[in-house]
């Protein structure tokens, strides 16, 4: 069985109520992946945010693998601490990895993150030597609109990821670079100018679909509004 773990930030936990791009992509595996898959990880709730903590299991659609390893607030600094204990207890097969966002609004540079991007791929790696793994470049989101120095870092850092990918990929642990979500709108796929709303979490798990079809033969292109 192949086993995918999500990881990410508050766009790939969700938040109550969401369906989760996860959800929309293991969708899509369940009628384009000939053979049996899970998702996996050591998480399963979704981000309250009247509790202001990840204490949900309110999914609109709570009947499919929920594990993963994403956290609302947390980025490539967080988890390459994590990654390895989450990879050698999950067991997991191939990640599908959406970070960034959080590391330069808060806490690092574009170089210091993509540090840590080989931190994490190094402890992936030492946990299981041939993990795959799939990696989003930061998307379009409202601060890098409004606020040009943040543009400047994501692009910057969106070249360093590139570079890393290039770097560090190797037959026996491939890395993927996914091209970010085809004709992705903050305004017309997002509910708040980054956390994605339906359309949006369609675009992302296209995302990983196409990366993951084009250079593995995995499942199949994704077909935008499936359910």
């Amino acid at each position: 069985m192949l086993r995918f773990m999500p990881v990410g930030d508050s766009m790939t936990i969700g938040s109550a109520g969401e369906h989760t791009w996860r959800y929309r992509l293991w969708q899509h595996l369940c009628t384009s992946y000939d053979g049996p898959f899970t998702f996996v990880g050591p998480r399963e709730t979704l981000y309250d945010k009247e509790a202001d903590a990840p204490t949900s299991l309110d999914y609109a659609e709570p009947r499919f693998p929920r594990a993963h390893l994403a956290g609302w607030g947390e980025g490539w600094l967080h988890m390459a601490p994590l990654i390895g204990e989450a990879v050698r207890t999950c067991r997991a097969d191939v990640l599908l990895v959406s970070l960034g966002l959080i590391d330069l609004g808060f806490y690092t540079n574009a170089e210091q993150t993509a540090e840590n991007v080989r931190a994490f791929v190094a402890e992936a790696r030492a946990a299981a030597p041939r993990t795959r793994m799939v990696l989003l470049p930061v998307i379009p989101n409202v601060r890098a609109e409004l606020d040009a120095p943040f543009a400047e870092q994501v692009d910057r850092f969106n070249v360093l990821l590139a570079k890393a990918v290039a770097d560090l990929d190797e037959p026996r642990s491939p890395l993927l670079l996914a091209s970010p979500p085809e004709s992705y709108d903050i305004h017309a796929d997002t509910y708040d100018g980054t956390h994605p709303n339906e359309s949006g979490e369609h675009r992302i798990a296209g995302a990983f679909a196409g990366a993951m079809w084009e250079a593995w033969g995995f499942g199949q292109a994704y077909a935008a509004g499936t359910d």
